[in-house]
């Protein structure tokens, strides 16, 4: 027995309306999805921290969440677990030309625009959106989804010609940003904080940096030094609770000057 039939049979067993697990089967495409989404992000973790070990681990539970949600549309009499290998089978043959068939691409920004182009068409021939932004999905994190966005609209023109010019439209929007904070226009600082995040999103498109990378980075560098900050308070006998906002500082400029 394969590795793969195995995790579906034992799929099968879980949600057995009998004798499975009383959680699994319970579960249906709706409350599943979110496990599938919070199994990326654990995915994207252990990549990010370069684990082999919790890769694979990882890989494997959100290996499971696609047998699951394809065992519930089995159920259903939709389709099977077969049926999604076999369509992403063909959907990567028919989008990859230059390899399955005798297309020429010249260099992966090429295929790029060449799978954007697939993706429109395919789009088209179900009676879709065909528009720029067309297909942007709305259930992405919204620092990805606004990098996409960006890139969708450069595709026909609609952008910044270098870094500089969006680097300045990022001052912009934070000047307009401490205008609304100044004016005690909390609606108005809402928009223009997200006008804001919008920009430096694009900032990061043209510096070719991976937005919600640079993100998680720097949420990682904070965390590791505020947890630096409690040690030394904690030598202390106290908690951050018991400092003071410029003891706090000292601490904080303590910890960057040990971890960097």
């Amino acid at each position: 027995m394969s590795a793969i039939e195995r995790l579906r049979l034992i799929m099968v067993r879980l949600r057995d309306p009998a004798t499975g697990c009383p959680w699994d089967r319970e579960q249906d495409w709706a409350s599943i999805a979110p496990h599938t989404i919070e199994e990326a992000y654990e995915l994207a973790d252990a990549v990010a921290r370069g684990e082999p070990e919790a890769v694979r681990d990882e890989l494997g539970d959100l290996l499971f969440q696609v047998v699951f949600q394809a065992r519930i549309a089995e159920e259903r009499g939709l389709f099977d677990f077969d049926a999604v290998a076999a369509a992403i089978a063909d959907k990567l043959e028919r989008r990859h030309p230059h390899v399955f068939a005798d297309a020429k691409i010249d260099g992966a920004a090429a295929q790029t625009v060449a799978w954007e182009e697939h993706k429109r068409a395919e789009r088209a021939a179900r009676g879709l959106g065909t528009g720029a932004l067309d297909g942007v999905t709305l259930g992405l994190p919204a620092l990805t989804r606004a990098t996409k966005l960006g890139a969708r609209a450069a595709r026909v023109g609609f952008d910044w010609a270098d870094a500089s010019g969006v680097v300045a439209k990022v001052r912009e929007e934070l000047v307009e940003l401490q205008d609304e904070i100044e004016k005690g226009d909390r609606a108005r600082s809402h928009e223009e904080l997200g006008d804001l995040l919008f920009a430096l999103s694009q900032a990061a498109r043209h510096l070719g940096v991976d937005a919600e990378a640079a993100l998680r980075a720097a949420n990682t560098k904070f965390e590791r030094r505020f947890r630096q900050v409690e040690m030394h308070l904690a030598a202390e006998g106290r908690t951050p609770a018991d400092a003071d906002m410029e003891q706090l500082e000292a601490l904080w400029a303590r910890a960057k000057r040990e971890l960097g």
